[in-house]
């Protein structure tokens, strides 16, 4: 598959200054932190979505600062769906926690199953565009941008079969035994769908990886690295709020979060990555969509 050269340039700010969207952005930022840690009894449920809309907002705003392209400029409409593919994405890994049971919501018996599902889903749907936005904020620094070459590695036959036989086998003993394979929740949807958008000829990670290059995955694991410390951040004094219970691992917390579970970010954001990719190839405008991230040069 084959895409224009859309490598960002560090330092060319054709906005003239800091963009709109991102004073919108620290606002919401500043007013809805403030009233997530400083009011009492429930209020995350209402401030959570504006707040990481403002981290949104912000991120791409600074993209935009430093390249003079960002996904919301870019391409709008795509930039909102990803709001919308967000959301189920999410509810997928939900689903694989009920049996898990890794973290689970202070204050979830607040609200009636429905008020759950909309108020959950509409915080659920932040997750890709912070994270993508993130990712592509991170690939506009200089120090990623000139790690261009590495190990080539490409999608044989082989390789693919192996990684969706393995990725299967991941997901069913963590099913079966969650005590012991629940790390692999991080790891088996991506063995799994990474070779099925090859073979539906969407766009994958091996795109770059055959020509060595390595910055979409070093941007993506940044990126949302960087989300997960903000995620954590501010759902330290939230309410309602998620608590983990890790095996094993449930050591040194930064913030609820055991200071291993942060590794979890890197692996979630290529399985974000292939998901969008999975769920936008039955787009009737899927070349359009296929092109939207741009972490590093495309092929």
């Amino acid at each position: 598959m084959v895409y224009p050269d859309t490598t960002p340039s560090p330092n060319n700010n054709t906005s003239g200054g800091w963009p709109i969207h991102g004073w919108i952005g620290i606002g919401l930022i500043t007013v809805f932190w403030t009233l997530n840690w400083v009011l009492t009894g429930l209020r995350t449920h209402w401030a959570f979505f504006p707040l990481w809309l403002g981290f949104c907002l912000t991120v791409d705003a600074a993209t935009l600062h430093r390249t003079g392209d960002s996904m919301l400029t870019r391409n709008r409409r795509a930039y909102l769906a990803l709001f919308l593919y967000s959301a189920p994405t999410w509810w997928l890994f939900e689903a694989i926690n009920w049996r898990t049971q890794n973290w689970h919501y202070l204050g979830r018996e607040s609200f009636s199953n429905l008020e759950y599902f909309l108020w959950a889903s509409l915080s659920f749907s932040t997750v890709m565009p912070s994270v993508f936005g993130a990712a592509e904020l991170v690939a506009s620094l200089n120090l990623v941008n000139r790690l261009r070459y590495g190990p080539m590695l490409r999608a044989t036959k082989g390789i693919l079969l192996t990684m969706f036989g393995c990725g299967w086998v991941l997901l069913a003993v963590t099913l079966i035994w969650p005590l012991i394979f629940f790390p692999a929740v991080w790891f088996s949807l991506f063995l799994i769908l990474n070779p099925a958008n090859v073979w539906l000829r969407n766009r994958t990670l091996w795109d770059h990886t055959a020509r060595g290059d390595w910055r979409p995955i070093i941007s993506l694991g940044i990126g949302c690295l960087l989300c997960g410390l903000f995620w954590e951040m501010w759902n330290f004094f939230s309410y309602p709020k998620w608590v983990y219970h890790i095996p094993f691992l449930d050591f040194i917390p930064v913030f609820e979060m055991p200071i291993l579970g942060y590794g979890g970010y890197i692996p979630f954001a290529l399985e974000l990555f292939t998901l969008y990719h999975l769920l936008t190839g039955f787009s009737k405008k899927n070349m359009e969509k296929q092109q939207f991230l741009r972490f590093a040069s495309p092929i």
